[in-house]
């Protein structure tokens, strides 16, 4: 999630490789605003408790956490402390993707701090043994918000910034992070920013469909007749593997290899289905390079390839390569390299981090969508509550607890939290997943016209539209609220002391 740090133009060609017809996009470097590729961001390592909750298994092991911080404009020992509260990937791929918390602290004279999550970028508690069992079992919510808790209050005492307030952002799962850090440490935490956080869905509140119905919408904004494109694509694809003619559907989709099975046909709806699910979710105004390069305005670029002309398959194969292709480098898709198939049905990414948040989904974070081809563009692909109990079980030796975070953390009972934004964009399939209505003075939902993921943290774009430019103000001007009530009650402590 990297701000206005790596921001580009973008010129489209769209056009047939030699071979296999790839879609080519190519970008140029743009000169960029200021943003944090500017800052002096200093990495470091903080000496962090392996197990919080159990004094027996680890003793008082511990590991180096990884967190990047800057005081360029903070006003020392006075100025607040602005925390991001890292989720699933590198640190700096939040730090560079989220230019608002430096904007914000250049406003307000904050010390800016980005930590890493525990089993994500750097911070493994295990090195490469990580990810064995049971060693990944230390991988919960639970314990990467005691890591932040704990974090904060020693760097504050390092910094001479006990009386600094904290103002913790976050967005999508470090959102939920964000909001959740409110509730369970309000005497270290003043106020949250949690932008696109499905606290509601995530928690297994909502509906299995909602999520797949929202990102076909987008597409459907656009145009009815790109949805029915993208329909109609996916239908001869069915066609074409009811028949078994393999060869073809390799040829069709430039697949490297033709597929041999039913499970292979699977994994094809699936890599294809995530790339109009990221480009939903990364639906910028500007091109990007956040979770791979993107151009400005994805989703009507990929309806104006759709619907470029009537072989539905190969505008399929390059409204694919929009996401897959963007160098123009692939001649072929990998299906099982590309796109790896795990317990988020709206994918888990590759590498370590892939296995990391695939744990987490199998264990307290819930992400049970379906598409069925009905209130979606999609082919029908279920993943109910068995499915999952399944694959985790197989996979991890786990059983999910459905259910969890409703109880650990509140579920829709927010009412009585304070110092909490909601912000979330008309564009996000996640949006529908959080809240979208205030439910008192401090509890303010944000609600961006135009807006995709979690775009209000994004640095400001002169491509951005007046939505996200009010909805920043008013963040800004709630957040300072926060900020003056809290140097006020940490004033009234202190004569009772």
């Amino acid at each position: 999630m990297r701000a206005a740090s790596i921001l580009l133009t973008v010129t489209v060609a769209l056009f047939s490789d030699a071979f296999y017809g790839l879609t080519h996009i190519y970008f140029k470097p743009a000169r960029k605003p200021p943003g944090p590729s500017d800052l002096q961001f200093t990495e470091k390592y903080f000496t962090q408790t392996v197990d919080h909750f159990n004094f027996n298994s680890m003793g008082n092991g511990t590991f180096s956490q990884r967190y990047l911080i800057t005081d360029q404009y903070w006003k020392k020992g006075y100025g607040p402390i602005f925390f991001y509260t890292g989720n699933e990937g590198d640190v700096w791929e939040f730090a560079l993707n989220t230019g608002f918390i430096i904007e914000l602290a250049a406003l307000q004279q904050a010390l800016v701090i980005f930590a890493e999550h525990r089993y994500y970028g750097r911070s493994l508690p295990f090195g490469k043994e990580s990810f064995n069992i049971p060693q990944v079992g230390l991988l919960t919510v639970e314990q990467a918000l005691a890591d932040y808790a704990i974090m904060i209050s020693e760097l504050k005492e390092q910094l001479a910034a006990t009386d600094c307030p904290v103002i913790v952002f976050g967005g999508s799962y470090g959102g939920m992070l964000s909001v959740y850090m409110r509730l369970k440490y309000p005497n270290i935490v003043a106020g949250a920013l949690a932008a696109s956080a499905p606290i509601l869905s995530t928690a297994g509140l909502g509906d299995s469909r909602q999520f797949f119905r929202d990102v076909t919408a987008d597409f459907e904004n656009i145009s009815p007749e790109c949805r029915d494109a993208v329909r109609g694509a996916f239908h001869q694809l069915k066609q074409l593997a009811e028949r078994q003619d393999y060869s073809r559907i390799q040829s069709e989709v430039a697949l490297c290899k033709p597929p041999s099975s039913p499970q292979d046909i699977h994994q094809l709806y699936g890599l294809l289905r995530n790339a109009f699910t990221l480009m939903a979710m990364l639906d910028y105004p500007y091109s990007t390079h956040f979770i791979g390069n993107m151009p400005a305005n994805p989703v009507k670029v990929a309806c104006g390839t759709m619907l470029r002309g009537p072989d539905l398959l190969a505008n399929l194969r390059d409204t694919a390569g929009i996401v897959y292709n963007s160098t123009g480098l692939l001649t072929c898709f990998d299906l099982y390299n590309l796109y790896v198939e795990c317990a988020d049905p709206t994918g888990c990414g590759q590498g370590f981090d892939s296995l990391a948040w695939d744990y987490q989904a199998c264990t307290e974070v819930e992400l049970c969508f379906e598409t069925n081809n009905v209130t979606d563009m999609f082919p029908p692909m279920a993943f109910t509550e068995k499915d999952r109990e399944v694959y985790c079980s197989k996979r991890w030796a786990v059983v999910p607890r459905p259910g969890w975070l409703k109880v650990q953390f509140w579920g829709e009972a927010l009412s009585t939290a304070s110092n909490i934004i909601f912000s979330n964009g008309d564009l996000d399939p996640w949006a529908n997943g959080g809240v979208r209505k205030s439910l008192s003075s401090s509890l303010v939902a944000l609600n961006i016209s135009g807006g995709a993921h979690h775009l209000d943290l994004r640095g400001s774009n002169q491509a951005d539209p007046a939505s996200v430019i009010s909805t920043r103000k008013t963040e800004a001007e709630l957040i300072a609220q926060w900020v003056k009530m809290e140097r006020t009650r940490l004033q009234k402590s202190k004569r009772f002391i």
